[in-house]
């Protein structure tokens, strides 16, 4: 097995098992093993996985880049990045997704969940837009789809399994926000703006602090970094 092939299998394990005890074999597993139990397994088979990427990665040979990258990418990647970052930061307060949140019923369609009521999940996708648009090479581009599918899937999976559970109460949240960006916005269901300082602050500084990292792990500036180097 060659070095892409092999990254293609750890990422599709990676995807693949998060997907199967997250939804269809959660039940029976919790019914055998129990809460406690499960959750170790499943950290278990998380990490694994997650670390067969990290292992294949750099064995795997980097490739010509599919198209030249110019500074009209970077610039998109560098705003498209910091929306990720304030989504991120923005979706760690008040989400009704969030394990163990009861407020699905009377959450607010405001800032990031006026935008989407997956903003973390959105930001990871955003995320691996991002990195196969300035580095489109094959290894790069396996792992970033991997973390797309996982993202995108994962929201539209939650949906259903969130509809299940709590019918009344995320079915109203369902009705004022939107899956797709913007599109709530667009259909007139939800406002732009009221963002928190903890999503603007805290996502700004998390772009500075990410972006600055790719150069003494990367090798090689980004973000705003890019532009000062």
């Amino acid at each position: 097995m060659d070095g892409s092939m092999l990254l293609l299998a750890c990422a599709g394990a990676f995807v693949g098992s998060h997907f199967l005890l997250s939804h269809p074999l959660r039940r029976p597993l919790v019914g055998a093993l129990g809460e406690k139990a499960f959750l170790a397994l499943y950290s278990v088979v998380a990490f694994a996985t997650l670390g067969a990427i990290a292992w294949a990665y750099p064995r795997t040979p980097t490739t010509a880049p599919l198209w030249q990258v110019g500074d009209g990418m970077w610039a998109l990647a560098t705003v498209l990045m910091l929306a990720a970052s304030i989504m991120l930061l923005g979706s760690l307060v008040g989400n009704p997704a969030m394990p163990g949140a009861t407020n699905a019923a009377s959450a607010e369609a405001r800032g990031v969940y006026g935008i989407t009521r997956h903003p973390m999940l959105w930001a990871f996708a955003i995320w691996g837009m991002v990195h196969i648009l300035v580095y489109p090479v094959t290894k790069n581009i396996i792992v970033a789809v991997a973390i797309i599918v996982l993202s995108l899937g994962g929201a539209a999976l939650q949906d259903r399994k969130k509809a299940a559970l709590d019918p009344q109460g995320w079915v109203a949240w369902e009705s004022r926000t939107s899956y797709w960006p913007f599109a709530a916005i667009l259909q007139g269901r939800a406002r732009f703006g009221g963002f928190g300082a903890h999503a603007l602050g805290g996502g700004l500084l998390v772009w500075l602090l990410a972006t600055w990292a790719h150069i003494p792990l990367a090798g090689r500036a980004a973000g705003i970094w890019y532009w000062l180097a």
